[in-house]
């Protein structure tokens, strides 16, 4: 079995594996299975220095670029679900008192120019977790695209909360079993990925 601590145990994935899993499945697989073996990258140096300098920058906004007049901000809202399986630290939560019983709503900065699938993804399990330690509803979020300036709202639909919901399946399935996913069908991925060394039967 994987030599995993306490913590990993009873909350086995990140929610950034959720996008990892959606992108290509042998990611997590190896990021999972393989943990010391992940390389920084340029553009992971990039995108955590963008987001720290964007949290400077959110705190003079005005709360009005995600169509709210009041709210409260924390950062870097760590978070764990043992019913999900889940834990991470989401950047931003906006917390909403009124009306009652009020809202709560997670962004994600971006160092990206477009908000794809697998973003929404985390974002909505972010949510899930944000529901269940305040009470509080989570009916949306925001991807904050930090190259363009712009917040991007996503509604959290019932789809999109049984997306994730089917990709946590497949990802314990996948630790559970040990074994090494197929590859993504979209091979252009596979150009700059920083585990193609590891994938012998990827050209």
């Amino acid at each position: 079995m994987l030599d995993l601590d306490d913590e990993v145990y009873e909350y086995p994935f990140r929610v950034t594996d959720l996008k990892q899993w959606v992108y290509c499945h042998r990611l997590l697989y190896f990021l999972v299975c393989l943990p010391d073996v992940r390389p920084r990258t340029y553009l992971m140096e990039v995108g955590k220095e963008a987001g720290e300098e964007e949290e400077t920058r959110e705190i003079r906004r005005s709360l009005r670029l995600y169509g709210l007049i009041e709210g409260r901000r924390e950062f870097n809202v760590t978070l764990r679900s043992a019913r999900w399986g889940l834990r991470g630290t989401v950047d931003l939560v906006i917390w909403v008192d009124e009306p009652a019983p009020g809202e709560v709503i997670p962004v994600d900065f971006k160092f990206s120019h477009r908000s794809n699938e697998h973003f929404r993804l985390q974002l909505m399990a972010y949510g899930l977790l944000l529901e269940e330690i305040s009470g509080r509803p989570a009916r949306r979020g925001f991807l904050y695209e930090i190259p363009l300036r712009r917040a991007v709202e996503v509604p959290f639909t019932p789809t999109l909360r049984v997306q994730v919901h089917k990709t946590l399946i497949g990802m314990k399935e996948m630790l559970e079993s040990e074994q090494m996913p197929v590859p993504t069908s979209q091979r252009a991925r596979c150009v700059g990925c920083e585990f193609r060394r590891f994938c012998n039967d990827v050209m």
